[in-house]
């Protein structure tokens, strides 16, 4: 009855605990090369380092996240192993990202200030995501409360991500920006999300509790080795290869919102937040769905037929966006079969995305067969590390794609007018009418704005690619994966015998 009175408390406290969190994750992982572009002139060598700088951090964040996962295991507090590293990188990470929004740097100063404080975030945010996610198997170990935690937990996830998707597009881009200059609406909208991230945090904080290990139990653990580290990822097969499966998932599914997605918006449709804060809303309005009735879907399809069922939405969404390309006229015709697309599209690659969670979550209890330990902080720090690398990888294709369709050649003039605006030299007005002369063309001739070929360059990028990398996530899953709902419960059933 205790136990039971818990687990709907934590039910409540512990994914409110995210919505902050991944607002942050939002604004750095979806708008930070957009605002990088839109709002700095840089040439070509300074573009060349913003981007491997950006790639360097997520990768050394990457590989920093297996150590954290392993120093939180080494972590004996009052407060548990979990907690003070979450209110530690809460605090210090909105330091970080709200002074990255706010100095302003121009050419090698910023490219050299944007390092610092991007390998900062890199370690503050590590320190908040990995204890947060890691409490998830101290909070229940069956199946069902499994799925409820994660499910429940990444619907709030998809809450505060899902918001700050629509809301940051709308405040910063266009005639709504907050002050009439993207530049002065980045640095606004990175204080509010500073000041509540660390506030949403105090639900977990104070109103969570997991279970813990006897201190008998903790004090038999070793010190920390990074050989440890390679050596319970390596050894755990299903661990390595539901790994592999989810970062070639994840490159595919970020390339949209990796800042493709808001380019493709701002260069067929015109400079305007609020566009393509719609096409956020209403693609992403679906998984809401999922985020609700993953639990109960759970228990009636097994999770690798779901994956098929999810494999033909997504090409059928996919198909949709192309589609769009066929409607000749720019309008709202236009816009909606492409945003209905993606909400279709999106829909498939959600649900990849929840199974994935879930399937990495189970080899806790394939670890504590095999080998005796859970080694649940060093094994929960896997979804965080696939998933910056999986960004670090879309960074390099997004760069990639805006160098080879000539993307820069058009962000270095509107970034060239948003500072004029800040500072005053030009009018809100006239910048937006000399921003749309940038994209369209103007009447006279003057500039031929972006041509056709660049955008279904950009369409191409946003669904092939994706399309493809989901297919071969697929067919590894249902070939490797073998921890299927019926193993896990042998596994779950023998570890309860002793």
């Amino acid at each position: 009855m205790q136990n039971e009175k818990r687990t709907k408390k934590n039910l409540i406290y512990f994914p409110l605990g995210t919505m902050g969190r991944d607002a942050v994750y939002c604004l750095i992982n979806s708008y930070l090369l957009t605002f990088v572009l839109f709002t700095h002139s840089l040439d070509g060598a300074q573009l060349a380092a913003i981007t491997g700088i950006m790639i360097a951090a997520r990768v050394f964040d990457a590989l920093n996240d297996p150590v954290m996962g392993n120093i939180i295991e080494r972590t004996h507090s009052r407060f548990g192993k979990f907690k003070p590293w979450m209110a530690i990188g809460g605090v210090t990470t909105s330091v970080v990202i709200y002074l990255m929004f706010n100095m302003e740097f121009q050419g090698w100063r910023f490219v050299w200030f944007f390092a610092l404080m991007y390998f900062a975030f890199s370690i503050t945010y590590t320190m908040s995501d990995i204890s947060y996610w890691g409490m998830i198997p101290a909070l229940g170990s069956d199946a069902n409360a499994r799925n409820q935690f994660t499910s429940r937990a990444t619907l709030f996830a998809g809450i505060g991500g899902t918001l700050a998707s629509i809301l940051i597009p709308m405040f910063t881009t266009g005639s709504g920006a907050i002050g009439g200059s993207t530049a002065i609406a980045y640095g606004r909208v990175a204080l509010m999300i500073a000041v509540l991230a660390p506030l949403f945090t105090l639900f977990t904080l104070f109103g969570v509790e997991e279970n813990r290990e006897p201190e008998s139990a903790a004090g038999k653990k070793e010190r920390f080795s990074f050989g440890q580290i390679v050596k319970t990822i390596g050894r755990n097969d299903q661990l390595v290869w539901v790994s592999v499966i989810f970062l070639i998932q994840q490159v595919g599914n970020g390339l949209v919102i990796g800042g493709i997605g808001s380019t493709y918006i701002y260069f067929t449709f015109g400079y305007n937040g609020t566009l393509f804060s719609l096409f956020n809303m209403v693609g992403m309005a679906a998984t809401a769905f999922l985020m609700i009735f993953y639990p109960v879907i759970s228990r009636h399809i097994h999770r690798k037929k779901l994956m098929g069922l999810m494999m033909a939405t997504s090409i059928t969404g996919y198909a949709m966006m192309l589609l769009s390309l066929a409607v000749t006229e720019i309008g709202m015709v236009k816009f909606w079969v492409l945003v209905l697309g993606y909400m279709v599209s999106n829909f498939g690659q959600y649900c990849f995305y929840l199974i994935m969670m879930i399937s990495i979550m189970n080899t806790v209890e394939y670890n504590e067969y095999r080998f005796g330990t859970r080694d649940e902080g060093i094994i929960a720090s896997l979804r965080p590390f696939i998933t910056k690398m999986s960004s670090a990888l879309i960074v390099a294709l997004t760069s990639a794609t805006y160098l080879i369709f000539g993307v820069t050649g058009y962000t270095n003039q509107i970034s060239d007018l948003e500072q004029q605006c800040a500072q005053g030299l030009i009018t809100e007005e006239q910048k937006l009418t000399q921003i749309s002369a940038v994209i369209f063309g103007s009447a006279g001739g003057r500039q031929s704005g972006v041509t056709a070929g660049q955008s279904i360059g950009l369409m191409l990028a946003m669904t092939l690619v994706p399309c493809t990398l989901m297919l071969i996530s697929y067919l590894l899953y249902k070939k490797k994966y073998k921890l299927d709902e019926e193993e896990y419960d042998r596994i779950c059933r023998e570890l309860q015998k002793g």
